[in-house]
């Protein structure tokens, strides 16, 4: 029997099984699929280094040679606007990396393996009871093979599989608007010094400024590129997934030109309504991670932070439960995440109202402000004494925008 049973392998599953293993439990991660595997989200966030680090794996990711990233650039039309993550308000890492996440994902995963966590690969959650004194996970293997297997605890880091959200009917609808994303890694051929390899490009649609693409340089000369739409937009364009892609990053001129020699080297992939939400992160004997609670949108690249904020918090949290010490998951676990979450929340829907934009492409931005903004940008979105977090931070956005657009 495993102390700590954890659901999938990706990043807040290993770097749980990391911490955890480091203070002495017993961990079981269960994988579904096999590593390495393709996966998006591909452009980190500078506050993920801290937990890296707090995870014991800064090494292994910096062995790697992966794309460094030291911020992030945005345009529209003639307008670019950059931030550069060691210009924020908040004190930490001002600088991540652009990682194909089939290799960072391995990466992590074999760390939390070297640290003591037991990781299996292809092996598929068929069931879950939470009814008696312990946890029991049923399973069933590649070859078929059935198991049972119990723990104090279980932790659920499946990601867009959702693993104990769709067993224990704890899914619900999110609020946001119905997205699709078309996207596909390619080998861009750019030429040097055309455009910064150390920061994602974030353009928009010329005509519609709900619609925008991802450009994010990797270090071996390839790059992941996207697209994000509502189904609507994606639906007038005729083909496949590739001949969509490719129609719509031809109606934005300078990513077009960059793009002029690239060649794809994957298939074009799609997901559509991508975001969810839960009723419940956590319960008797479980919790969930990252992306199998909530999801809100690629625009920001938040979405592996806050796993590995996640991570961080639940592991804490459990490692006190596990001692003996009482604890309250609302206290240490769910109002924590949820405040970093709400940051984010508001600066989604601020990117898709306008409003964010509008106070990114300002001409004359205000210094300290900017640096307020450039701090979640940088993924420092729980930190409190920025006035752009929490649940304040879409009221104060709103503000800033309206100020903006009255100059």
């Amino acid at each position: 029997m495993a102390d700590v049973l954890i659901i999938g392998a990706g990043p807040a599953g290993a770097m749980a099984g990391a911490l955890l293993a480091r203070r002495g439990y017993e961990v079981l991660v269960l994988e579904r699929q096999k590593f390495p595997r393709f996966s998006i989200g591909e452009s980190l966030l500078a506050n993920s280094m801290h937990f890296i680090e707090e995870a014991g794996m800064l090494e292994a990711v910096l062995a790697r040679g992966f794309q460094f990233k030291n911020g992030a650039a945005f345009v529209y039309n003639d307008h670019c606007s950059e931030y550069n993550f060691a210009e924020k308000s908040t004190a930490g890492y001002g600088y991540t990396f652009q990682v194909p996440r089939a290799d960072f994902d391995k990466v992590l995963a074999d760390d939390a393996a070297r640290q003591g966590a037991e990781v299996r690969y292809e092996v598929e959650i068929t069931g879950v009871d939470f009814s008696g004194d312990l946890p029991c996970v049923h399973s069933r293997n590649a070859a078929g093979e059935r198991a049972s297997h119990h723990a104090r605890f279980v932790l659920d880091a499946s990601g867009f599989g959702r693993t104990l959200a769709r067993l224990l009917n704890l899914e619900r609808a999110s609020d946001f608007p119905v997205r699709a994303a078309l996207f596909t890694h390619i080998e861009d051929h750019v030429a040097a010094g055309a455009f910064d390899r150390q920061k994602i490009r974030v353009s928009i649609h010329p005509e519609h400024r709900d619609v925008w693409y991802w450009l994010i340089p990797f270090s071996n000369g390839r790059s992941s590129l996207g697209v994000v739409a509502t189904r609507e937009f994606h639906q007038r364009f005729e083909g496949s997934t590739s001949e969509r892609l490719w129609q719509i990053v031809n109606q934005e001129p300078s990513l077009a030109a960059l793009l002029v020699q690239a060649k794809p080297v994957a298939q074009v992939g799609e997901i559509v309504g991508y975001a969810a939400n839960v009723s419940a992160l956590h319960g008797r004997g479980f919790a969930l991670l990252g992306n199998a609670a909530e999801f809100l949108d690629p625009v920001f690249s938040s979405g592996v932070t806050i796993a590995m904020q996640s991570a961080s918090l639940a592991t804490r949290t459990l490692d006190r439960q596990l001692r003996g010490e009482s604890v309250d998951w609302v206290a240490e676990f769910d109002a924590p995440l949820k405040y970093g979450v709400e940051t984010f929340r508001a600066f989604v829907r601020g990117w898709y109202d306008g409003s964010l934009q509008d106070v990114i492409f300002h001409p004359r931005q205000d210094e300290p402000i900017r640096r307020h903004i450039c701090s979640v940008l940088a993924g420092y979105a729980w930190d409190a004494a920025n006035p752009y977090t929490g649940t304040q931070a879409g009221r104060r956005l709103n503000a800033l925008a309206r100020l903006c657009r009255d100059e």
